[in-house]
């Protein structure tokens, strides 16, 4: 049995994938020869396949929480312990904006002061125009943005030459210094997979751990390079290239597993980011997660449905089991929202391998059910399908699978379609047809009398998607 673990991107929410392996720890014959990962999921698998296999769950742990922060830091300083700014370079690249005889270009425009001194004495002449909106647009426009100390600053903090918040890789980063990536290409590891988006060629790239499949070695940079979310962390340079965050494009990674492995037979998925832990924003901080969370958790289930739909395309017999996202998550770097996700994925994964063992159970019992293992939708949770009912003409349905991006939608399907089955001959009886309408009758009574013959009215009428004429 060849299983791959795919691991996704989610920042502060990976104790659920944390805690997913500490479950399936517990099950000795469930192991896993691939794992897929993207941002904070490669540094997941990073950090425990590198470990002795009776420390990994222990050396994981020790490691995210010092990425992670107690809540009593956090609450008054909401950042990682991880995305320290490059200080001296912050103050290079302001020395050199500042020293730049470019920068002094268009700071004083005359007719732009002009206009803001016309604005704002019509503004203050005229009671009508004082509302909220106009003296808050007046503010913008003919304040800040035609006074030449506002441009000059506004333009070094976003025109000077830095390109993140933070600077995620060090080559001396104590961090780094953690994992060990000569273990990683042990013989005793899987095949780990982490994607980056490269930048100077504007494609997905993915960097692995065993030399001999020939992608770029998983090292610190790559890690880093697969996650320095743009704006917040600064793009990382690997042999000349520009790499920034995989998970922006492709938060949960399948990108390679059917074609690299086409031995695979089964692909458990620990997605850790869905709609459901949005929540309202009250401050900038908030507010700047939703603006990660929303895009990254809509992509993610897009990647997932996408990859089901692959996965029917290409025939192949993979079971797909997707462990259930908790939506009561934060994304907060603390340590205590760490310990919560790691409860949470632990809960689900034992769900989760219930329902397979179940399923694993019912393919025995009835061995001309379809080897794929089909998710249906139960709550808010994906989990196995129920053994189908037949449909009393077209025979007994394959195993409850997705159909137009909707899990759990059963799609009926002739039983000599079935893979292995053939279905006896039978007769389909004929669908009824209508009744003759009745001839016509002439119009008699009150209503016709004193009317003279009857008219042919005729008006169009839509039917079918054509025109047709209706007669009165």
């Amino acid at each position: 049995m060849k299983r791959a673990i795919v691991l996704a991107g989610g920042g502060p929410a990976i104790g659920l994938s944390i805690g997913a392996l500490k479950r399936l720890e517990e099950e000795s014959d469930i192991t896993f020869d691939i794992a897929s990962t993207a941002c904070i999921g490669a540094w997941l698998a990073a950090t425990y396949y590198q470990a002795p296999k009776s420390e990994r769950l222990a050396t994981t742990e020790r490691f995210f929480r010092k990425v992670f922060r107690p809540e009593t830091v956090y609450s008054r300083f909401p950042i990682a312990a991880c995305f320290a700014p490059n200080i001296s370079k912050m103050i290079h690249n302001t020395a050199a904006f500042a020293l730049n005889p470019d920068t002094y270009r268009n700071l004083v425009v005359p007719e732009i002061i002009r206009d803001a001194t016309e604005d704002l004495l019509r503004f203050a002449s005229d009671p009508r125009q004082w509302t909220e909106a106009n003296a808050n647009t007046l503010m913008l426009n003919s304040v800040l943005a035609a006074n030449p100390l506002t441009r000059f600053f506004t333009s070094m903090a976003f025109l000077t030459k830095h390109t993140g918040l933070a600077q995620i890789f060090y080559p001396d980063s104590p961090l780094l210094d953690q994992i060990d990536f000569n273990a990683l290409s042990g013989p005793d590891t899987p095949i780990i997979y982490h994607n980056a988006f490269n930048l100077t060629h504007n494609r997905m790239d993915l960097f692995c751990n065993k030399p001999e499949l020939g992608l770029p070695p998983i090292s610190g940079q790559s890690l880093c390079g697969g996650s320095a979310l743009p704006f917040l962390a600064d793009k990382v340079e690997i042999d000349g290239q520009v790499f920034c965050e995989g998970a922006t494009v492709e938060p949960v990674n399948f990108r390679g597993l059917l074609e690299n492995h086409p031995d695979l037979d089964e692909i458990w998925v620990s997605r850790i980011l869905d709609r459901s832990q949005i929540r309202e924003p009250e401050n900038l901080y908030e507010a700047l997660n939703n603006l990660v969370t929303i895009l990254a958790a809509s992509k993610s289930q897009d990647n997932v449905t996408l990859f089901k739909h692959e996965l029917e395309r290409s025939g192949r017999n993979v079971k797909l089991i997707e462990i259930p996202v908790a939506s009561d998550i934060e994304y907060h770097w603390t340590h205590e929202n760490l310990d919560r996700g790691i409860e949470l994925g632990y809960a689900a994964t034992s769900q989760t391998i219930a329902e397979y063992r179940a399923d694993i159970r019912r393919a025995e019992e009835e061995p001309h059910r379809s080897p794929r293992l089909a998710l249906v939708k139960s709550g808010d949770i994906e989990t196995a399908a129920p053994t189908p009912i037949p449909h009393p003409i077209a025979g007994p349905l394959l195993p409850a699978r997705a159909a137009s991006g909707r899990p759990g939608q059963a799609r009926s399907v002739p039983a000599h379609a079935a893979p292995g089955h053939t279905a006896p001959a039978r007769s389909i009886p004929p669908l009824p047809q209508p009744a003759a309408l009745p001839p016509r009758r002439a119009v008699s009574g009150a209503r016709g009398a004193g009317r003279g013959p009857l008219r042919r009215v005729t008006r169009p009428v839509r039917r079918t998607g054509r025109l047709s004429r209706h007669v009165a």
